[in-house]
Formats: structure tokens, sequence, C-alpha cells
């Protein structure tokens, strides 16, 4: 099979959609809802916790709306992910990771009415007040790594986005290489 360019995008969104749902069942099952444990003490818990808006839970209580902006924003993105870099290797690779995080996040809106949350990072000061980083999931870190690579490819100059995927694509070998074995 020939790992053609909607293919690759493909692939990386289902497999970062499976990631996202195993580890959100897995939290789901294992710690009930609204709950939370301590894993590193004064900086890490695995929390089970519910979130109807969206990134720092803006726009709080809008679950179905922002299940129908994810809706749009994945078609929107898919017609226009050419101008995402969407033809070189790692444009497909960010593109699949925020294919995949949005899929992720719109299946736990539509199925618990909410995005379960399950790594909290804090910090605990020393008058006691906690100081946390909003509660995420694999979902929100694939949007988020997608995006920041995206935004990095745009600084790129185009003839080197190109010419770094056409050489991950040849499997790291310059172009002037000949494949292994054909000689």
């Amino acid at each position: 099979m020939k790992w053609t360019p909607e293919r690759r995008l493909l692939g990386i969104g289902v497999m970062v959609l499976a990631l996202d749902q195993v580890t959100k069942w897995l939290v789901s099952s294992s710690l009930p809802f609204g709950m939370e444990t301590q894993v590193l003490p004064g900086f890490f818990k695995l929390v089970h916790w519910g979130n109807t808006g969206a990134a720092w839970s803006l726009f709080y209580g809008n679950n179905h709306i922002l299940a129908a902006v994810s809706g749009v924003a994945l078609v929107l993105l898919y017609l226009a992910r050419r101008h995402f870099e969407g033809d070189t290797l790692p444009g497909q690779w960010a593109l699949g990771l925020v294919f995949g995080g949005i899929v992720g996040n719109l299946v736990d809106r539509l199925m618990h009415g909410h995005v379960v949350d399950f790594l909290y990072f804090h910090v605990i000061r020393r008058d006691g007040e906690i100081l946390g980083f909003p509660a995420f999931n694999v979902a929100d870190m694939a949007i988020c790594t997608g995006v920041s690579i995206l935004f990095l490819l745009s600084w790129m100059p185009r003839s080197a986005r190109v010419e770094t995927g056409a050489v991950e694509a040849r499997g790291g070998r310059p172009a002037s290489a000949s494949p292994p074995g054909s000689q």
C-alpha cells in the first residue's frame, strides 16, 4: 500500500484518536467522575474531570456549540489542507495530529456531553494556594503539537519545507542517493 498524503494524514489521525479514546476509557473505568489521585504529590494528579468548554474552560457550558464548531473546523481544515502544508511530510504529520485531536474531543462531546480531561499538573505555593495548569488529555496534546508544527513550518522558507518533506519521504536519503539495494 502506497502512503499517499491523504492516507498518511488519515493514519496519523486514527492513531491519535485511538490513543486518546483508550486513555480516556482507562481513566473513566478506573477513577470515578470528579475524583482525582496524586501521582507526584505537589506536582501531578490523575483526575477524571469533564469540560463543556474549550481550552482553559473558555465558553464553559457551550458543549453543543463547540461540537458544531469542531465539525465545521474539521471540514474547513480538510478542504484547506494544502494551504497548511498538507503536501509535505511534516505538514501531513501536523494535520494528522490536529485532525485526530479534534475528532477525539468531538467524540467525547457527542458521547459524554463534555470532554474528558485527566492530566493535571500543578504546584503548591508556600501559602498553600494551588497554581495549576488546566487539566488536559491526549487529544489536547495532539492539537497543540500539530498547531505548533504548522506554526514553525510557516516560518520556514517554502523550499526548505518541501525539501524536508521530500528527504523524509525518501527515508532520510538525499535526492542523489540511490535506494538501498538498487545498485
